[in-house]
């Protein structure tokens, strides 16, 4: 054996055993279909108040933050942490977060992928060292969003028992500025950066075998945009196009389903066939499991059981494709009473239980 093979066996073995040292497996071996195998979860935070939170509500895995400090909350001494913290509660760590949150892009930690800097190279290389990260640590998804506008709303609505939640009405958004730092993005130019980015990340999730669950743009707009951007990953026809642009079963989706729905014109009738149709192919790798009452330019977010989708219908679906991962309460309506939104949570959590339950 000369040195050269010796490095490549060297470093095969390396990818192997953080592989193997963290457990990680492929959506192609997880889902089982027919099966009620998907889990109650989180995002809300992992401190150890809020671990504690979880284990009482019955909710044994969630996304997790690493604490932030030198290296940005992604060293491996970090994710660690996070996982031991996690064990103590008895709350599996499952996911967490790429910095690349859905925040408006004058406040994004990394605004140069989704505005084409030249920097992008520098930050998608931290992007796959987080990957790398993740696998040794054992963590075997990360959520992100390549998003610009960030997540759009109009003004509040007034629900049940006096809660506000958030609304959308495109008819009464004002684009104020009319365009944003990013300057013009039309659908070329975003689908452009989002296929530079999965180019470079994706070889190296399949490398790490670890699950890249990118969040759709929320909400979906015209075809002329808004302020600019064209928001490609706001359609169904978007998506598609997405989880097409890399073969790799570590590339697919956050399937926030209050976003999906969003994107419809009928969506307690429409969406049961979006989830059956990214669930076949085993995209969906995360979910936020969120109502809404509406359709495509005009809603209003609800709690889980009183919007135009039935989540019970729906949760069939997720056992009919055999969807394994988590369903997260998402965007839940806030109470002055409540500023924590501990309450609602926590009936949400008790709400995604009784229905796996109910299909199981």
């Amino acid at each position: 054996m000369n040195r050269r093979q010796f490095v490549g066996m060297t470093g095969a073995s390396l990818t192997a055993a953080a592989s193997a040292q963290a457990g990680l497996s492929s959506p192609n071996t997880d889902y089982m279909p027919g099966k009620a195998v998907m889990k109650v979860g989180c995002q809300r935070g992992s401190d150890d108040t809020h671990l504690a939170l979880l284990a009482r509500s019955g909710v044994k895995h969630c996304n997790g933050y690493p604490e932030q400090g030198q290296g940005g909350g992604y060293t491996l001494e970090a994710m660690q942490r996070l996982q031991d913290r996690g064990k103590k509660h008895g709350v599996e760590i499952l996911m967490i977060q790429l910095p690349l949150p859905s925040s408006y892009i004058a406040r994004a930690e990394m605004p140069s992928i989704m505005m084409g800097k030249p920097e992008r190279d520098r930050d998608i290389d931290k992007c796959c060292e987080i990957i790398r990260t993740c696998a040794k640590a054992g963590i075997p998804s990360i959520k992100y969003n390549m998003t610009i506008l960030g997540v759009l709303s109009t003004e509040p609505f007034t629900g049940r028992g006096g809660v506000t939640a958030r609304s959308w009405d495109f008819a009464k958004a004002k684009q104020d500025p009319p365009l944003t730092e990013a300057g013009p993005a039309p659908a070329a130019v975003m689908w452009e950066r989002i296929t530079y980015f999965l180019n470079r990340v994706v070889p190296v999730a399949n490398e790490y075998k670890v699950r890249l669950a990118c969040h759709p743009h929320d909400p979906g707009v015209p075809p002329q945009g808004f302020r600019g951007v064209d928001r490609v990953l706001g359609t169904v026809d978007g998506l598609k196009k997405f989880v097409s642009i890399q073969e790799s079963p570590y590339h697919g989706l956050n399937f926030c389903q209050g976003t999906v729905s969003e994107m419809l014109q009928d969506p307690g009738k429409e969406i049961m066939d979006v989830i059956r149709y990214f669930g076949k192919r085993k995209k969906i790798f995360n979910v936020h499991f969120r109502n809404i009452r509406g359709k495509r330019d005009k809603f209003v977010e609800t709690y889980p059981d009183e919007g135009d989708v039935n989540f019970f219908h729906a949760m069939q679906v997720y056992k009919e494709v055999g969807y394994p991962y988590m369903m997260m309460p998402d965007h839940m309506p806030r109470h002055k009473d409540d500023p924590g939104g501990h309450q609602a949570f926590s009936f949400a959590y008790g709400y995604i239980r009784a229905l796996i339950q109910a299909v199981s």
